[in-house]
């Protein structure tokens, strides 16, 4: 959602070149205490606490009522309503964060899913061909940007697709792959910011169907780091979820939210 860039970058960006695990955390916490305050301001406290109490109480008299179903079923049915009730009221500020919420979660997985390719990093840019298309495809490097040397300019197209791997100096460059008559271009951006061109570029009514590039996944607590146990090493999103997780709860206790 590039028309999102405008308006969150200048806002957002310096927190995630603080690094992607500060600036994570920096947004959760933000995020998370707006949400307590709007769901504060936009609830009446007394009655969600009382509603809470009688939940409570509904819980209690039901666990003493294991061996006479008929007065369980009763009481339940009024637990539900009144939980119902407190759904009800725990709506309306849901609401009004949700926009808000889905826009910076659209800002963040557009720029926390891959690495940035650093200056002098190998990088690999990856062609697809349309079907039936053989024979060789050549790349063209602009100034600052070099073949590695265990590729080379021409390749095989094999399975519909030719690989290359480069090297680039920081900024942008333009890179052109030609097939036959075809020519095709793809904008690459190298920096040591976190940032990157579109992974993939798209060309119609061409015998190159697209270009990517293939970037390494981000992973905020460093591409070794694993979870002991689950062998999970957490991208962007599974981070963010945990983080708020714990902010969120840790913030409505310290507000007495209810």
């Amino acid at each position: 959602m590039a028309f999102l860039d405008p308006v969150l970058d200048p806002v957002l960006m310096p927190v995630l070149n603080l690094s992607p695990f500060w600036g994570i955390l920096i947004i959760a916490l933000v995020i998370s205490i707006l949400i307590s305050v709007v769901y504060k301001l936009m609830t009446d406290q007394t009655k969600m606490k009382a509603l809470k109490e009688e939940q409570k109480e509904y819980q209690k008299r039901m666990k003493g009522m294991k061996d006479q179903p008929d007065k369980m079923m009763a009481v339940q049915k009024e637990a539900m309503s009144k939980n119902m009730e407190y759904m009800k009221e725990s709506f309306k500020p849901t609401l009004v964060t949700m926009l808000p919420i889905i826009l910076v979660f659209a800002w963040m997985s557009g720029n926390l899913a891959y690495e940035p390719i650093y200056p002098g990093e190998t990088f690999s840019i990856t062609a697809n061909f349309a079907e039936g298309i053989e024979g060789i495809a050549t790349m063209v490097v602009d100034e600052g940007t070099s073949i590695h040397s265990t590729s080379d300019a021409n390749q095989e197209i094999e399975d519909g697709q030719a690989t290359w791997k480069l090297k680039s100096e920081e900024g942008e460059h333009i890179l052109e792959v030609n097939v036959g008559e075809e020519i095709a271009t793809k904008e690459v951006l190298i920096t040591t910011e976190l940032e990157y061109a579109d992974e993939v570029e798209v060309y119609a009514h061409s015998d190159i169907e697209s270009i990517q590039i293939d970037y390494n996944k981000l992973k905020p607590l460093g591409p070794d780091f694993t979870v002991p146990l689950f062998k999970w090493k957490p991208g962007w999103l599974g981070l963010y979820i945990i983080m708020s997780l714990v902010f969120s709860i840790s913030i409505r206790k310290l507000m007495k939210l209810y």
